[in-house]
């Protein structure tokens, strides 16, 4: 089993940066991908970012060139850079790891005023 737990979250202004932190513990040599979703208040969540066990990463495309996903060699930890960001980007962010399943953290709250 993978357990994740993010941090980070907060409120920030229109055009601001956020990095988003997520630990990750457990058999992590199982880990396929990791990644982040993400909740707006009342709607769906939506998949954001992932990199890859072979290290390609990809975005979304409401968040390509404003967000970066990265993973430190350790692979215990899993961030998500977010500049420039939009009142359109508040959501729970939650980050994944995915082996035979989904794992999921518990969330973290990214709320952005224009």
């Amino acid at each position: 089993q993978v357990q994740l737990v993010e941090s980070g979250g907060g409120s920030v202004q229109a055009g601001g940066s956020l990095t988003l932190s997520c630990l990750v513990s457990g058999d992590t040599s199982s880990i396929i991908g990791v990644g982040w979703f993400r909740q707006p208040p009342g709607k769906q969540r939506v998949w954001v970012a992932r990199v890859g066990s072979n290290g390609g990463t990809d975005y979304a495309d409401s968040v390509k060139g404003r967000f970066t996903i990265s993973r430190s060699g350790a692979k215990n930890m899993v961030y998500l850079q977010m500049d420039s960001l939009k009142p359109e980007d508040t959501a729970k962010y939650t980050c994944y790891a995915f082996t035979t399943t989904m794992n999921w953290g518990q969330g973290t709250q990214v709320t952005v005023s224009s």
